[in-house]
This record gives structure tokens, C-alpha cells and sequence, in this order.
């Protein structure tokens, strides 16, 4: 059970396509009476706009990004071309991800790719990996993954996130251009826009431990001003756009996979060899040390099977007080009513942003609301259930490919809806969940 869930992510993802029709004489009418031109698209935003899945951006899941989707349905009432940043075939995997190896008592194992990287050394001021610069014609889509509305103005941050520094063709762009410059001059005639996810998802997937740039919550005033700032600029020239609500980061699966009774079932007895037992697993908070509860939330990536046994050297981890389960692996249930809350003030802002613009809104946070409980869509169930719920890819937190096809088409009913558009909405059935191991 070590490789369940002590793993950032894993899966394969689906294979990307849409097809376009040419527009009849009545599409062409429709299309005239749009408030709206989609002759030049750019979606702004973070992984989710990138296509990253399964702990990596590799090619299939970047074809199948939502706003990939979007603009392909766009095409039939006037949109233009929309390129996106791809890796070539021939370094396709990327940055690299974990594929679904095989399952096992019905839980996953996992196994890395690491061939066809695009990987062409290491940046020496992170350590971690840089990646082949995209040298094709200028793109549409800017989706950065890891890039957060804070870090969005500070240029330093293009030197330190290498999915940035791959799009910087200049070399003395890199580390003096804020994504903020890149991303707001580019003559575009309609915008998507969904940043602000990380501004709150970083520091609840560090235990709410701060401390770093990308671990740090964003206080809610400033969020708000710069949201404004960045809206203010993209909708110059009475430019038309949408923008999307926050997910509440709690209930994705990265938090609501591993649970308070999982864990106290698993170590009733200790497997060090010794009589200790216990009906429960201690946690380290802020406030000192405690039994842990079902309000307290635990990340996908604890190390599970090491539960009561040796970890990082000391023993009955997690049972014992001298050994807790670390503050920076579990989400504690004052921590979630701390994220919930910003995630709320996050929200606010963004509607009151939309409404001063004269927006389109998604609310992407009242819909997601919906997986706690499971729900239809088209025939299809959609749940935060790990691996079967069908929303969410093996790293619990990016989106299957018919995950991107649900979430384009509540961006496509919004921008229809706002500017009397006519954009025809998502196959859904074309795409798919999480794949299974195939054993043929």
C-alpha cells in the first residue's frame, strides 16, 4: 500500500479530439448578434488552464485542456486560431507523470514515465527541472502551472517556475517578466480567466504550514486588489471575457481520500512487534498534539503503510506522542474552517469583479460543490471519489479528460448566456475518466 498513496499522482490520460463543422448561413446570422468577438481567444490561468494531470504536463493532457475544448467550439461562430504551448511527439511525456500500473485489492499502483521527457536541464536556482522552450508561433493559450494571481506580478517568478521559463523566448526575459506583462498586451478580442486556486491550495496542501512563496495563504485584501488590477487591464477597449469562481479545495480528493477511520482501523495493533494497540492516530497541530478526528483532513500523499511502524527513522508513527503525523500532512479541522473561509473571501471578490466589468461568471464552486454527493451529468456520474468518481485524475486535484469536457462546457453555457452567443457545447461522451491498467 505504499505506492496508494504515498504519490503526488498517476493515470493515463485521454486522447484529445473535437471536431469542427463549417458554419451554415443560420450559424453566421446567430453569430452576428453576439456582444462578443472570438476572433482572438487567450485563456489566463494557472495548471487547470494548462491541461497538467496526473503530477505532470505532457502533451494528451495539454490537447485536452478546457480552453483547448472551448476554442474548437468556438471556431463555428467566428472563432480563430488557438495554438497552445505542446510539447512535440517526440518529447511528449513532458515533465513526466505516474501511469496506473495495475490495481491491487482495488487500490492503484502506480509506475513512472520517463521516456520522451522534455527536459533539458536543471535550473540551477530551484533544482529543479527546465523544460524545452516552446519555439512555435505565438500562443493563445497561457495557462502556467503553479502560477498563483500573487506571483503573477513578481518578475523574479519567471526565472523560478521553469512551465514559465519555457515560454520565454528571450533570455533576458527570464526573471524580470511578471506573468502579469506577458499575458495582458496580447490584442486579444475575448479572454478566459481562472487564476487564484493556488493563492489557497498550496498552503492547505502543506498542512497549512507556510513559509514559502507557493505555501503562503494570500491575504484576502490584497488578492482582491490585484484580481482587480489584472481584470482591469484585459478588459481595455470594452474587451469581453469570463471568469470562474474558486473550487473549495477541501473536498477534492487529494484531501478526502485518506480518512480519520481508515487510518485508526488500519493500526489497532502496532507491527513493530510489540503489544501497543490503539483505537486512534495522533496529529500534530498548531495547538499541540491530538487525536485526530473525522473533521481533520489528511493529504493523498501520506505514507500510510507506514502507519505504527518505522518512519523517517523513529518508530510507531503516528501512534505515539513522541511520533505524530506531521502538522504539514494533515489539514486539521481548524485549518479547513481557515481555507473554506479565505476560499469564500476569494469568491467574493471575484463576483464582485465580474459584476463591475459586466462579466461572464462561472461558478465553478457551486458545481463542484455537487461531487461531495455524487451527480449525473449527461448520463454520466461525476463524484470526488477517487479513480471512479470521474471528475478528478490520480493526483486528486487536476481533471480527467471528461472532467475538461464538463468544466469547458459550464464556461461555454456562461459566455452564451452573457453575450447572446450561440457556441455549441461539448460532446462529453467522447472523453474519458481515469483510465484502467489494461492487462491484455
Amino acid at each position: 500500500m505504499k505506492k496508494i498513496f504515498n504519490i503526488y499522482t498517476s493515470a493515463l490520460f485521454g486522447l484529445f479530439f473535437v471536431a469542427s463543422c463549417s458554419p451554415s448561413l443560420d450559424e453566421f446570422e446567430v453569430r452576428n448578434t453576439s456582444t462578443a468577438d472570438f476572433n482572438k481567444y487567450i485563456a489566463i490561468g494557472n495548471s487547470l488552464t494548462a491541461g497538467f494531470a496526473d503530477g505532470g504536463l505532457y502533451l494528451s493532457g495539454q490537447q485536452v485542456a478546457f480552453p483547448n475544448l472551448i476554442a474548437a467550439q468556438m471556431q463555428s461562430v467566428g472563432g480563430g486560431t488557438f495554438t497552445s504551448p505542446f510539447f512535440n511527439a517526440n518529447q511528449a511525456n513532458g515533465s513526466g507523470y505516474l501511469r496506473l500500473d495495475s490495481l491491487v485489492n482495488g487500490r492503484p499502483v502506480t509506475a513512472p514515465v520517463t521516456d520522451n521527457l522534455a527536459i533539458r536541464g536543471i535550473n540551477p536556482a530551484t533544482g529543479l527541472p527546465l523544460y524545452t522552450k516552446y519555439e512555435g508561433p505565438e500562443i493563445n493559450n497561457y495557462g502556467v502551472p503553479g502560477m498563483r494571481l500573487d506571483l503573477a506580478f513578481v518578475p523574479q517568478f519567471s526565472g523560478l517556475n521553469s512551465y514559465f521559463e519555457r515560454l520565454l523566448a528571450d533570455a533576458a526575459a527570464v526573471g524580470t517578466t511578471s506573468y502579469f506583462d506577458f499575458t495582458r498586451s496580447r490584442q486579444h478580442t475575448f479572454f478566459s480567466f481562472w487564476l487564484g486556486n493556488n493563492d489557497v491550495l498550496g498552503y492547505a496542501m502543506n498542512g497549512a504550514v507556510g513559509g514559502t512563496p507557493t505555501t503562503t495563504l494570500t491575504d484576502a485584501a490584497l488578492f482582491s486588489a490585484l484580481y482587480n488590477r489584472y481584470i482591469d487591464s484585459l478588459t481595455t477597449n470594452d474587451r469581453k471575457g469570463v471568469i470562474a469562481t474558486i473550487p473549495d479545495v477541501t473536498s477534492i480528493p487529494f484531501f478526502t481520500t485518506v480518512t480519520q477511520p481508515q487510518l485508526a482501523a488500519a493500526v489497532t495493533v502496532g507491527t513493530l512487534g510489540t503489544p501497543l494497540e490503539t483505537d486512534n492516530v495522533l496529529i500534530q497541530t498548531k495547538t499541540g498534539i491530538r487525536p485526530a478526528t473525522p473533521e481533520d483532513l489528511f493529504i493523498l500523499t501520506l505514507p500510510t503503510d507506514s502507519i505504527g511502524d518505522t518512519f523517517r527513522g523513529r518508530p510507531f508513527f503516528g501512534i505515539i506522542e513522541q511520533n505524530p503525523i506531521p502538522d504539514n500532512m494533515v489539514l486539521d479541522r481548524d485549518e479547513v474552517a481557515e481555507v473554506v473561509a479565505r476560499v469564500q473571501q476569494y469568491n467574493n471578490a471575484i463576483r464582485q469583479a465580474a459584476d463591475r466589468r459586466d462579466l461572464a461568471l462561472v461558478d465553478v464552486h457551486a458545481f463542484l460543490a455537487q461531487a461531495r454527493t455524487g451527480f449525473i451529468y449527461n448520463g454520466i456520474p461525476f463524484s470526488s471519489s477517487f479513480i471512479t468518481g470521474n471528475a478528478f485524475s490520480l493526483d486528486g486535484i487536476h481533471l480527467t479528460p471528461i472532467g475538461n469536457a464538463v468544466i469547458a462546457n459550464l464556461f461555454i453555457d456562461e459566455i452564451n448566456r452573457k453575450y447572446n452567443a450561440t457556441i455549441p457545447r461539448v460532446d462529453v461522451t467522447r472523453y474519458r475518466g481515469v483510465q484502467l491498467p489494461n492487462h491484455n
